[in-house]
């Protein structure tokens, strides 16, 4: 089990993170980490927690994804996420949620946020899945979440074994155009999120 409070009572912050799965990693020839995912029992008390350690205002929003594709059956799936930039990595906290046990089961019995999984932005999400499908990793979950003007397409891929934890490769658009995520973007709203006293979205 990866914690985050960990990886963050290091010095090296960055360098904590790039021996996560390194060996992995360099197997496939991933791209940079862009993301930890992180799951806790609640998104609003872990960002509030996580910004008073001087993490940045978390963006949070919640609602059902567009589809969620778990080991290729259709299920419906209804959770919130808080999206935060640390030390030049994505934080994306993630509640258990309805409809799946994905995240669920990976809940800490003291209530500690758990690095799930690793996310890495790619230019085609079925490309790199399929890489991994082929040397034995399958997709564990294929999904898309979208709130105009953006979308997110992703795939879960079943590494658990060898790696430790989850890979997860991201395509964001915006507009349609392939994008990487504005950390200040969702600091903003974040900060606005905060001022209004509504810490959540729902979309």
């Amino acid at each position: 089990m990866i914690l985050l409070e960990d990886l963050m009572k290091e010095k090296d912050f960055a360098g904590a993170v790039g021996e996560i799965a390194a060996d992995f990693r360099r197997r496939f020839a991933l791209p940079a980490v862009h993301q930890l995912g992180i799951v806790v029992p609640d998104v609003e008390d872990a960002a509030g927690e996580l910004e008073g350690k001087g993490v940045p205002p978390f963006f949070i929003a919640g609602g059902k994804t567009d589809f969620w594709h778990e080991r290729y059956e259709p299920r419906t799936f209804i959770g919130k996420m808080g999206i935060a930039y640390f030390k030049g990595f994505e934080l994306e906290l993630l509640e258990a949620g309805t409809g799946s046990d994905f995240y669920r089961q990976c809940i800490d019995g003291r209530c500690r946020p758990v690095v799930q999984h690793l996310g890495f932005l790619v230019q085609d999400v079925d490309t790199w899945a399929s890489i991994l499908s082929q040397a034995g990793y399958p997709v564990w979950v294929r999904g898309k979440l979208s709130a105009f003007p953006s979308s997110a397409n992703f795939a879960y891929m079943d590494t658990v074994s060898d790696a430790g934890l989850v890979m997860e490769f991201i395509c964001w658009k915006l507009l349609g155009f392939r994008l990487s995520p504005p950390p200040a973007a969702f600091h903003t709203i974040g900060r606005i999120q905060k001022l209004s006293g509504k810490r959540a979205i729902y979309l």
